[in-house]
């Protein structure tokens, strides 16, 4: 079997993914590559974190000569996810039994960055698969082949979830979240939203300042009403339509007031904060 990382796990970014840091997360990162330490980013859906690991293969990758992202595995976890799902398995072909490397061991092998996201979404007996790459020993058993493979130099292990929602219900085991360095993320104050904004979905700057601000009276909002606040995504959205014409209040129904929530006490609650910033 080739060591590749496959194409369909394989990111390697042609030109800088954009990224603002908001405080020193790109430092920590970085210190954390040069020492083979775990990373853990724990933070609020849509605010950041998968962009954040995107701009950081690609970061890392300046080093290199020639210059080059480094490749990238993100794995979407899922309570059906199995450790055979990213360890591999035994398939049949017209060639007879063939063994599959999943996107875990081709990440080992190949030396990539291998992102978990929402690691708390999978089993907890599929994630125990990584704790003997997460110390000292930096090993994947491979049980069904009687084979145990060692981390090529470049790999590291990074995982996200979100402790806001999946706390009560979901968490990372103690035997798990310690073997990582925490990094936690917020959304980005009001000016680098908007500079986000504008970026990301080319709607113009005062059109971006009110999706910004609307971003953060909802946040305010959400702590009252026991609803999570809207992302960066959304608000990214929402400018997104208004440059396709879409009505600013209009694209805030459809991208923000419906896409965080069904209950209609709340979505009036919405609607009442977007007619105050887009009536202004």
């Amino acid at each position: 079997m080739s060591a590749q990382v496959r194409p369909a796990e394989e990111r390697r970014a042609a030109s800088e993914p954009y990224y603002l840091p908001v405080g020193d997360e790109v430092a920590l990162f970085e210190a954390a590559y040069a020492a083979r330490v775990p990373v853990l980013l724990k933070g609020p859906t849509g605010c950041g974190k998968t962009r954040f690991v995107e701009h950081m293969s690609w970061r890392l990758g300046r080093a290199d000569r020639p210059p080059r992202a480094l490749p990238l595995v993100t794995i979407s976890c899922h309570e059906d996810l199995t450790a055979s799902d990213l360890v591999g398995r035994y398939l049949l072909s017209t060639a007879g039994t063939e063994w599959l490397d999943g996107p875990l061991t081709r990440a080992v092998r190949s030396g990539a960055l291998c992102y978990l996201d929402e690691v708390v979404e999978a089993r907890k007996d599929t994630t125990v698969i990584i704790h003997s790459l997460t110390d000292h020993r930096r090993l994947l058993p491979i049980e069904r082949r009687g084979e145990t493979l060692e981390a090529a130099d470049g790999f590291l292990l990074v995982i996200s979830y979100n402790p806001g929602y999946q706390s009560a219900l979901k968490d990372l085991k103690h035997s798990t979240r310690q073997r990582f360095m925490a990094i936690e993320f917020h959304y980005p104050p009001e000016e680098l939203e908007r500079r986000i904004v504008v970026h990301e979905s080319g709607v113009d700057e005062p059109r971006a300042a009110q999706l910004a601000r609307l971003g953060r009276l909802l946040r305010n909002l959400d702590e009252r009403h026991s609803a999570e606040g809207p992302s960066t995504r959304l608000l990214i959205h929402a400018g997104a339509l208004i440059v396709r014409g879409v009505a600013p209040r209009r694209a805030c129904e459809a991208a923000v007031v419906q896409a965080m929530t069904d209950d209609a006490l709340l979505q009036d609650a919405l609607r009442e904060v977007v007619g105050a910033v887009f009536d202004a």
